[in-house]
């Protein structure tokens, strides 16, 4: 009876040792991929942030800038202050120009309107902010 009972306290013992090994490895699995998605999320802003600034140093985009009267300089100011939602709505009005541009395009209507909303649209977010 002692030795049952001794090997079921050595048993329960390796177990609960074991049990606190286990659970302690995913907190350290999941540090790092939360490391790596925050490494991602930040690469993803920049990529972003670069394409809405290459958009913007465009001359066709200021040429249209300047005629509906929007402050290009200070939209590419505020560029660097986007985030979250408005950083990706930027980001995606600036690829579909650049798309649009993309081969020595010429501005159309709807090239024209997409610049404008991208102006538009980091110009209200500064002021909102």
């Amino acid at each position: 009876m002692r030795v049952l009972k001794s090997c079921l306290i050595v048993i329960l013992a390796v177990l609960l040792a074991r049990g606190t090994a286990v659970a302690q490895q995913p907190h350290v699995v999941s540090a790092v991929l939360l490391d790596q998605m925050l490494a991602e999320k930040v690469r993803q802003q920049d990529a972003d942030r670069a394409v809405i600034r290459e958009v913007l140093g465009r001359s066709e985009v200021r040429e249209v800038a300047a005629r509906a009267g929007l402050d290009i300089v200070r939209a590419e100011a505020t560029v660097a202050m986007l985030d979250g939602k408005d950083l990706q709505e930027a980001a995606e009005h600036a690829r579909q120009v650049q798309k649009d541009l993309e081969g020595g395009g010429s501005v159309t209507m709807s090239t024209t309107t997409i610049i404008i909303i991208l102006l538009v649209v980091i110009l209200v977010i500064v002021a909102v902010k």
